[in-house]
């Protein structure tokens, strides 16, 4: 039976591992002394496979470490991905195969964050890096707010029980801003009052689902008159469409 769990990076990283029972692959460590420590404590576990999402140094800078200590783990990443200490590159729609974990995943480019971000999904699980947060979604380095808008789409067109795997703990601020878009939102505050206990014991937030997601993200309900008419007062803007929308909040965000 695979299981996921979560090794802290940084100030509010994730590295994801999944393993099995004799074997893990490990999913954008950007640090890799938090990694080694977990499997100098668990020497059962042989890492096979690294999963990078996208470039940014903070889900790729243990890579180098972790490839010199386990000379046989096998890196795959975006096909246009600048990150160079790549062993495999991964187009849209492609499926990854790992047959020690009796694993499919899915490949599908989500660029908005950055340009070569890819998500790996399977019936139960998303890794999506830095696209979707809960109650957010990552800042837009390179893409347009079309390119950002219709990922995050398609990622809403996966199945709702989706469990979402993202890279980083920004669940409470996240909220926050949220409430500033939707403070009437039964479903945002509910898990407001969740997410803080959570927290105030030290537990993470994560792993999410799609189908709250649906219904506390702002970042995926631009579409619901809520959201529009909030960011037209707040920005000024004539707002007429979803991406508009995106647009408007996105940058709203940006400066919360």
């Amino acid at each position: 039976m695979n299981q996921v769990i979560a090794l802290k990076a940084f100030q509010d990283n994730y590295i994801w591992v999944i393993h099995n029972q004799s074997n893990c692959i490990l999913v954008d460590p950007g640090e890799a002394a938090p990694v080694l420590k977990f499997l100098a404590d668990n020497p059962q576990l042989t890492p096979t496979h690294i999963l990078i999402t996208h470039y940014h140094r903070d889900h790729t800078a243990g890579v180098t470490e972790l490839k010199n200590a386990y000379a046989d783990i096998q890196v795959y990443g975006p096909a246009n991905c600048p990150y160079p200490n790549l062993d495999y590159w991964l187009n849209d729609g492609d499926k990854l195969t790992l047959p020690d974990y009796g694993l499919d995943f899915q490949i599908w480019h989500i660029p908005g964050h950055t340009l070569d971000h890819i998500a790996y999904f399977n019936d139960n699980w998303l890794f999506c890096g830095d696209t979707i947060f809960s109650a957010g979604c990552g800042r837009m380095f390179e893409g347009t707010p079309a390119q950002y808008i219709n990922s995050l789409n398609r990622l809403c067109s996966l199945p709702d029980p989706i469990l979402i795997f993202c890279a980083h703990e920004y669940t409470q601020a996240n909220i926050r801003f949220a409430l500033s878009i939707e403070p009437d939102n039964s479903a945002l505050k509910a898990y407001a009052l969740k997410i803080k206990t959570l927290r105030a014991n030290n537990q993470i937030s994560l792993p999410s689902n799609l189908k709250l997601e649906k219904q506390i993200n702002p970042f995926l309900r631009c579409n619901q008159t809520s959201v529009i008419n909030k960011a037209v007062s707040l920005t000024g803007q004539k707002l007429t469409n979803e991406t508009e929308t995106f647009a408007a909040i996105r940058q709203l965000k940006d400066s919360f």
